[in-house]
């Protein structure tokens, strides 16, 4: 009976951990929790023979890289260290006119405490680029689309060249989010946050990144 217990406490322990870092996006507004991307990502990786936990998630609808940075100070991790951390964060930032150059600098403070979440290891992380809202019927009667573009595009250059310098991976959704100007499956009913459907784009990228990873 000793020796399946200690079985049974070591293969939890064997157990592979993802935690994901972000805003509405990551926490999946207004999609069940089996639609959203570290869910859907868990359960290709899963699939595929790689024996992970349930994804550690810590976001919330509306948070800017400040709000994140708190959060992340007052949280009580369940590990020490992550096998993989994924980072995407941004878009309110844009919304609520913050600066970029705060948002770099904020950014890049989020990178470094994810790399050490990752256990100092640059590789396992995962930044993954900011969606364009500006498609969504939420943006539809807005006279500055474009410009929202732009500025999400200039956020996303920011946030890739400090991923870069810290040598971490980088997963560009952006371009699959602008799909959504011709194909409304990809947003909720809410008219701004993304499907399940989605979702299972971006996973689908991950999933790939994450097992060329653990290798």
């Amino acid at each position: 009976m000793h020796a399946q217990t200690n079985d049974t406490s070591s293969n939890q322990n064997n157990l592979k951990t993802y935690l994901a870092l972000g805003d509405s996006y990551t926490i999946g507004q207004s999609v069940p929790d089996s639609d959203k991307y570290p869910v859907q990502t868990v359960k290709l990786l899963n699939d595929s023979g790689f024996n992970f936990s349930q994804p550690e998630i810590i976001a919330t609808t509306g948070w800017t890289t400040a709000d994140l940075q708190n959060a992340i100070n007052n949280y009580q991790f369940k590990n020490s260290v992550y096998n993989i951390v994924t980072l995407l964060i941004g878009v309110n930032n844009q919304y609520q006119q913050r600066p970029e150059s705060e948002y770099k600098s904020q950014f890049t403070a989020l990178l470094q405490k994810s790399i050490q979440l990752a256990g100092g290891k640059a590789s396992h992380v995962i930044v993954i680029s900011i969606p364009d809202y500006s498609v969504t019927p939420f943006a539809s009667g807005r006279n500055d689309k474009n410009i929202i573009a732009a500025q999400i595009d200039s956020f996303n250059a920011t946030n890739k060249q400090v991923s870069q310098s810290y040598g971490t991976n980088y997963s560009h959704i952006t371009d699959e989010t602008r799909k959504a100007a011709t194909d409304l499956t990809l947003i909720t009913s809410d008219g701004l946050h993304y499907s399940g459907k989605e979702y299972a784009i971006w996973a689908g990228k991950l999933a790939v990144q994450i097992q060329n990873i653990l290798k």
